[in-house]
């Protein structure tokens, strides 16, 4: 028996956050190709709370109205030798009254794009390039970056480029480099990253592989100090079905902060992607990790910066088709964040030169209804839900958008 699933699945725990779909992705590729869909749209929202990092005086628990007009565009192309997809996204976000906070801007720029390649250049060897890049006020949850909330849009980058070779029936490699960045106005945020890694694959059966994988990445940039992180896991990737697969992988991190403390955390990475039946489909993923953005807090009057921020993200979306041209939608994301080893950066007064054992959390919540009005024409309502809890000031607040929309693809 041939046991080419030893190259069939991407290296899918590479990087985490390498395309469209963020932590959720699972490797699968475009098995059809499409010409280019253009979709317009516009909603319109209702925000209790569009300045949640505000906790006091002007802005502090505002709501408001807002419209968000948006273009986008997918493209999809196969081949035997090549695939490719594309997704681009533009939009507006317009508040039709003016905030108190001084600085808010009306209107704010938003926009997505991804492209995913996949080069076959023979039976064995291929190559594979993954890239997305954001510009918004609240990247979701899913992508496992920033969680900061700012006055204006932060922008987001990363792209993962790999060469994978099938060495024999069973035995296949992946090995590429990685490139990320972040961007925001929010104080100590901006943040770049690369990385390197080789992962080894065998198959255990046609449904089942083995992973092992070494990864280093450099985290520079902005105030907070330079880190250096090596990773080493060991995972299984398993078909549970023809349209459903789990990818896991679990193992160390170890790292060496430049101003900061080294250490040797555990590191855990799950992604699950399980179609139940023709009208159900849910999606999830769980990653524990030491992360490098969010680093410098202010605790008190004095500053720390915390070079071990141990994060567990977990998200979960499912849809389920109620009728031909009625669907209903839905998903969590929780964020438990630990901050240790933190020192002592400036502060007016005499403060300890050191703090830990600080904690985060947060809950996002989301439950929506999307109607097919005509083969062109789509509606969508949704309810998004967000609680935040931290022991840092300027951190805790609540906050509800209501939402509805119209959309037209051709």
């Amino acid at each position: 028996m041939k046991y080419k699933t030893a190259f069939t699945f991407s290296a899918v725990a590479s990087f985490g956050v390498a395309c469209a779909q963020g932590l959720y992705y699972v490797g699968d590729e475009t098995f059809e190709s499409s010409p280019i869909r253009w979709t317009v749209g516009a909603s319109t929202v209702f925000d209790d709370n569009i300045n949640p990092s505000v906790t006091a005086g002007p802005g502090k628990n505002e709501e408001a109205w807002s419209l968000n007009p948006t273009v986008g565009a997918t493209f999809s192309a196969k081949s035997p030798q090549t695939t490719i997809d594309l997704f681009a996204r533009a939009g507006v976000n317009y508040y039709l009254t003016s905030s108190d906070l001084s600085g808010a801007d009306d209107t704010t720029p938003n926009g997505r794009m991804s492209l995913d390649l996949t080069h076959r250049a023979s039976e064995r060897l291929r190559f594979s390039s993954r890239n997305f890049i954001s510009y918004e006020m609240e990247p979701e949850y899913a992508y496992g970056i920033s969680n900061q909330r700012g006055s204006d849009p932060s922008a987001f980058w990363t792209s993962d480029n790999s060469a994978g070779y099938r060495w024999t029936e069973r035995v296949g490699s992946f090995t590429g480099f990685a490139l990320s960045g972040y961007l925001s106005d929010a104080p100590n945020s901006d943040r770049n990253s690369w990385a390197i890694y080789h992962q080894m694959r065998y198959a255990v059966s046609p449904r089942s592989t083995m992973t092992a994988q070494y990864r280093y990445a450099e985290w520079t940039g902005g105030n907070p100090s330079d880190s250096e992180n090596h990773y080493l896991t060991a995972g299984l990737e398993h078909r549970l079905s023809a349209n459903s697969i789990a990818v896991l992988s679990a193992g160390l991190q170890l790292r060496d902060v430049a101003n900061g403390d080294s250490s040797t955390n555990p590191y855990f990475e799950l992604a699950v992607n399980n179609r139940v039946n023709s009208s159900f489909s849910i999606r999830g993923f769980t990653r524990y990790s030491v992360e490098d953005l969010d680093t410098i807090r202010p605790v008190g009057t004095a500053t720390y910066e915390f070079s071990d921020q141990q994060v567990l993200r977990v998200g979960l979306t499912g849809e389920y088709v109620l009728t031909p041209r009625l669907s209903g939608f839905g998903g969590i994301d929780y964020v438990s964040s630990g901050f240790d080893a933190g020192n002592l950066i400036s502060s007016p007064t005499s403060a300890p030169a050191t703090a830990g054992g600080l904690e985060e959390g947060l809950v996002n919540l989301h439950v929506g209804l999307r109607a097919k009005l005509s083969d062109q024409l789509t509606g969508e309502c949704s309810i998004n839900f967000t609680n935040s809890g931290s022991d840092f000031e300027a951190r805790d607040y609540d906050r509800l958008r209501l939402s509805a929309g119209v959309s037209y693809s051709f």
